[in-house]
């Protein structure tokens, strides 16, 4: 997974931690603006998110945060 990934990854489960608790959900799509602007980072987001890790569409920010950081 490239660094700017990574660092947008880990940025936006800080905030929703920060904002909501650590029960709070996120999918991929959480690390993207409404408009797609970079397919192939969305791409590279879905892949590691459905494939690599067979992850539900939902899944806790706090665990997210921790598989990243493990990269």
């Amino acid at each position: 997974m490239n660094q700017i990934l990574k660092d947008k990854i880990i940025e936006v489960c800080d905030k929703k931690i920060a904002d909501k608790g650590e029960g709070v959900g996120v999918s991929f799509y959480a690390f993207f603006k409404n408009k797609n602007d970079n397919p192939d980072l969305l791409m590279e987001a879905a892949a590691w998110w459905i494939k690599t890790h067979k992850l539900d569409h939902f899944e806790k920010a706090v665990k997210i945060k921790s598989l990243v950081e493990k990269l």
